[in-house]
């Protein structure tokens, strides 16, 4: 069977890394996290999600993702994750490109900016939570 091979842009086309060990590309629209939760792309248990996205200011929530680790890297720009841990919040400053870390499962995390920057993720996204950072930049 022969297949199509194409390139593709991660800003616009995301990646499933799929529990069959096969490679979804899936269209990226303003409807695509809208989908993910409501289930109409399928499920992802066991699965990873691979995204891109650019930021230039401080996340406004702490995220965790309760059915796996996540992998964040630096593509461009400079990033400092707050992950909280039992011991107390812990900083861990990616600066520039190839730069990265691995979130554990179940870690309530969050980032500030410290350049514009962009990130690749490979995320077990099924089950994430998003809580609201406290305005006075405590913890959840």
């Amino acid at each position: 069977m022969s297949e199509t091979v194409t390139s593709l842009d991660l800003s616009t086309t995301f990646l499933r890394l799929r529990s069959d060990v096969r490679v979804e590309p899936l269209p990226v629209g303003e409807d695509f996290w809208q989908k993910i939760a409501a289930g109409q792309l399928g499920t992802f248990r066991n699965e990873y999600l691979v995204t891109t996205h650019a930021f230039d200011a401080n996340w406004p929530f702490w995220e965790m993702h309760p059915m796996g680790d996540e992998v964040v890297a630096v593509l461009s720009g400079k990033i400092e994750f707050v992950l909280e841990t039992a011991a107390g919040d812990r900083h861990l400053r990616l600066d520039g490109p190839g730069r990265f870390l691995i979130v554990p499962k179940g870690t309530w995390h969050t980032a500030k900016i410290a350049e514009p920057c962009r990130l690749l993720f490979i995320t077990a996204g099924e089950g994430t939570q998003h809580r609201p950072i406290d305005p006075a930049g405590a913890s959840p």
